[in-house]
């Protein structure tokens, strides 16, 4: 039997965490994995421990690293960990920049990954689109990073922080992510859901029509991870990768709630179309970060689903 891998996610009980680890768990047998998971709250959340039974859940603190050593006591060293803990809501990084980057420069992550004899650790980052300035469309990964606001300052940094002290990692810059609820229920909204559920209700919604992003299927991202993971164990090469994450399709607020509404069969007319300048957010806004995600598709094989699937798999999930 094949020696089991370690796979440890940083912020487990996020959105994006969560249907990691079930993607995890139903990889094939090919590579099975011992799965272990970081939470912030006081206790890690049950619905998803029974569903992904057996995994390891740790309370840590990734400002501070409190928590870690505990890791490598009971789990032991990882093969790969996958760091999807962040402050992401642009607004409150813009209020509370100090902890913003306290908690999305991985410093004590990375401290610990070298504590390690053997720094073989493949390392993979969730970063975002809003690391560029969204004065074009479709960038590619090679173009300048210069974000306009805390959040996208926040994870430029943490890229440059990465490549600066650790050898083996693959930087994600993932988009708008959609997709199905999870086992434990996110507190954040989930913009699918919202949009159906405004719209269900009758009345007229305002949606931005001049801000443009690449929204992707949560279940792209996962497959992205485990391809990369794959790549590593099986390989063992190390790899130093930066990667667009994104949806084929450049959307803006309003063609993803009119994408909702032809699938619901809701009135078009409900969808009200504003400009993302005439409102007040209390952050600024990148106006258009789409993404080329030519690289992805070279690299890893995987072509993203467009909206339109993807708002089918969501919506269908839900019934």
């Amino acid at each position: 039997m094949a020696e089991r891998k370690r796979v440890l996610v940083i912020g487990g009980s996020g959105y994006l965490g969560q249907h990691l680890l079930d993607g995890l768990a139903k990889a094939d047998n090919e590579t099975p994995f011992d799965l272990a998971f970081t939470h912030h709250r006081p206790i890690p959340p049950p619905e998803l421990i029974d569903a992904i039974s057996p995994v390891y859940p740790f309370r840590v603190d990734v400002r501070t690293g409190e928590g870690f050593e505990s890791i490598s006591n009971t789990f032991g060293k990882p093969h790969v960990v996958v760091n999807c803990a962040a402050l992401s809501v642009p607004r409150a990084c813009e209020v509370d920049p100090v902890t913003t980057m306290a908690t999305n420069l991985p410093t004590s992550l990375v401290n610990w990954l070298s504590s390690f004899k053997d720094n073989n650790i493949l390392l993979i980052h969730l970063s975002t689109d809003q690391v560029y300035e969204g004065s074009k469309s479709f960038y590619k990964e090679e173009d300048e990073t210069a974000p306009v606001n805390m959040y996208g300052k926040s994870k430029v940094a943490a890229e440059e922080f990465i490549s600066e002290h650790w050898s083996n990692f693959a930087i994600l810059r993932s988009s708008i992510i959609y997709g199905p609820q999870t086992f434990s229920p996110v507190s954040k909204s989930l913009p699918i859901q919202w949009i159906d559920s405004s719209l269900s209700r009758s009345e007229e919604i305002e949606f931005f029509h001049d801000e443009f992003r690449c929204p992707v299927y949560v279940k792209d991202v996962v497959n992205v991870i485990l391809a990369l993971t794959k790549k590593w164990i099986s390989d063992g090469n190390q790899i130093k990768l930066i990667l667009n994450v994104g949806g084929p399709d450049r959307l803006s607020r309003a063609q993803m709630a009119a994408a909702v509404a032809d699938y619901r069969g809701y009135d078009l007319s409900l969808i009200k179309l504003v400009s993302a300048a005439s409102i007040n957010r209390g952050v600024v806004s990148p106006a258009d970060i789409s993404m080329d995600i030519s690289r992805l598709i070279q690299a890893l094989g995987i072509n993203p689903i467009s909206f339109k699937e993807g708002v089918r798999l969501t919506l269908e999930s839900a019934s």
